[in-house]
């Protein structure tokens, strides 16, 4: 049966680094791609910075060790884009196969669960989205000249900026970019994989004990992107650390960013459950009936039988109803309905935010532990939650 999907093994670059010798033919060799990676950044920036004497305070007031937002673009979000590409198509393995092994995708509809994988990993083996990508991240580097960004750690005397400002304008700030939007394309597939999975008619459990009919297995599904998101809010919070630490940057005018930050990319990497929401919530409501008229049923020929006396057909419906041993006495048949009406109405539950919001609130709470003692910060943080 091929309900697997592997979602970064054929992907045009991975194919062309292969070719390339630069990737093993089996596997993704995400650990040699995020060292050479790392050298291939940092290396020339901290070689230039070492001859001219600015990586230590001293003869230049901003010296590389202070340009918080690069080093962590060079030593952590980089390597972390590309040691992530593990993370996710490991847990897209895990994933998808419980469609059909849990019994959501029913015999008949197996086929169709097929086929839409194969579907999917066609657009993910085409070449034009990554075409796409390597002319928005050209069109990027050569629309933001050296003016238009700060890179004083690399201006010389004359003003021009020197060999390692020029490197990671035109080879750091690309691969970094270039890595994100690849992720980007990644959760678009995963979404439109989840969209097209969730038009099939899945076989929900309302009284699942997941409380999501069967589909709580989803909730693993952000834990691919968490290098993603950590990478990026790495990247961010390292830039506004730099600006508190040197005045330039005032704890205030940092709640809205942080607040638009967190709220936009936790939606975008919990869009992949969001496809299940409309199902759910039908499923949800058309169960409540459906439980609430079996559980009144049920007590209303109990009541017929032990209140009222009245004789009923030992062969009939009624009869087969009370003695069912699946719905078995009146407290079970209740609890059945409760389970239906304690069931979420969303896909997102708590462990699927918590995969969400900790890689994005981690590298934030350290940018803020600079300017606010971590004691305190955790003592609002535990008002705040209680």
């Amino acid at each position: 049966m091929a309900s697997t999907f592997a979602l970064i093994d054929d992907e045009p670059p991975l194919h062309w680094q292969r070719q390339l010798g630069l990737v093993p033919r089996q596997g993704l060799g995400t650990v040699r791609r995020a060292i050479g990676l790392v050298l291939l950044t940092w290396l020339p920036i901290v070689l230039w910075a070492a001859f001219n004497s600015r990586i230590l305070p001293g003869r230049f007031p901003e010296p590389l060790l202070n340009q918080y937002g690069i080093m962590m673009m060079c030593l952590v979000a980089i390597p972390l884009l590309v040691l992530g590409e593990e993370v996710v198509n490991r847990v897209v393995a895990v994933v998808l196969p419980q469609f059909v092994s849990s019994g959501l995708v029913v015999e008949g509809e197996t086929k169709h669960f097929e086929a839409i994988l194969r579907g999917v990993a066609r657009l993910r083996d085409h070449p034009l989205p990554w075409l796409l990508i390597l002319g928005v991240t050209i069109g990027v580097t050569l629309g933001s000249p050296p003016g238009h960004i700060t890179l004083n750690w690399a201006r010389q005397g004359d003003g021009r900026v020197g060999f390692g400002g020029l490197w990671f304008l035109w080879v750091v700030r690309p691969i970094y970019l270039a890595l994100l939007l690849a992720w980007v394309w990644r959760l678009v597939l995963v979404t439109l994989l989840c969209r097209r999975i969730a038009r099939l008619p899945l076989s929900l459990v309302p009284t699942h004990p997941d409380r999501a009919m069967g589909l709580g297995f989803l909730e693993e599904l952000p834990e691919g992107f968490a290098l993603w998101a950590l990478a990026m809010s790495a990247v961010i919070s390292a830039t506004w650390a730099h600006g508190l630490i040197h005045g330039e940057l005032v704890l205030t005018s940092l709640k809205l960013p942080f607040a638009l930050f967190t709220g936009l990319a936790t939606v975008l990497l919990v869009s992949p459950l969001l496809a299940f929401l409309p199902k759910l919530l039908l499923a949800r409501r058309q169960a409540l009936r459906d439980y609430g008229a079996l559980v009144g049923r049920h007590g209303r020929l109990t009541r017929q039988r032990w209140i009222e006396g009245k004789s009923l057909d030992s062969q009939g419906e009624a009869e087969a109803i009370l003695e069912a041993p699946e719905l078995g006495p009146i407290a079970d048949t209740t609890s059945l309905y409760e389970a239906v009406r304690n069931s979420r109405r969303s896909p997102i539950g708590t462990m699927a935010l918590a995969r969400v919001l900790v890689p994005l609130l981690l590298p934030p709470l350290v940018a803020l532990a600079t300017q606010i003692p971590l004691r305190e910060m955790l003592i609002n943080i535990g008002k705040a939650l209680l």
